[in-house]
């Protein structure tokens, strides 16, 4: 049995991470976090796990690029709330913690959805504690250039190399 990692806030009003305590994770960086709990996976973090065990991770970690949880995207804050941003930094950069990881870009086209988020995204690719990471995006990316969200790739996808910084100045 996994052992599980979770980080909801308080009163579970956002999460910063959700996966399973292993040597080599898959970590997964979506746009915001749904409903997704331990033992209670939402189709996208159940993806993710798929995916992590059929390319021979031994298991996963969900990030987000923004941790308010919210089952529409349309429903996240108007204006980021500086705390919460913060508190997803200081999360991912102890999860991190400067280890050589593979990380799945996945955040698709709602990186487009707050002004806020391409912001949000280049703090946590800035973050010391990541400078060893790989990133990779699965299947083609939109014509907009953005790499898939998980549920809207081919299943049989492969994962490939990102370059997330180059990504970053077309945003």
């Amino acid at each position: 049995m996994a052992t599980w990692i979770y980080t909801p806030s308080p009163d579970n009003s956002g999460r910063t991470l959700l996966g399973t305590e292993c040597a080599q994770p898959l970590v997964c960086v979506g746009i915001n976090p749904s409903t997704a709990a331990p033992g209670d996976l939402d189709p996208t973090v159940a993806t993710v796990a798929r995916v992590a065990e059929d390319s021979g991770f031994d298991g996963f970690m969900m990030l987000n690029v923004y941790p308010q949880r919210a089952t529409n995207p349309s429903d996240l804050h108007a204006a980021a709330d500086p705390e919460l941003h913060a508190w997803n930094l200081r999360s991912i950069a102890t999860f991190a913690d400067g280890r050589t990881l593979n990380v799945w870009a996945a955040w698709g086209t709602l990186i487009r959805k707050r002004k806020y988020l391409p912001q949000c995204l280049t703090d946590i690719v800035a973050l010391p504690e990541l400078a060893n990471v790989q990133w990779l995006t699965r299947g083609p990316r939109s014509r907009a250039g953005h790499p898939h969200h998980p549920l809207y790739v081919r299943a049989d996808a492969r994962l490939n190399t990102f370059d997330v910084v180059a990504y970053l100045a077309t945003l």
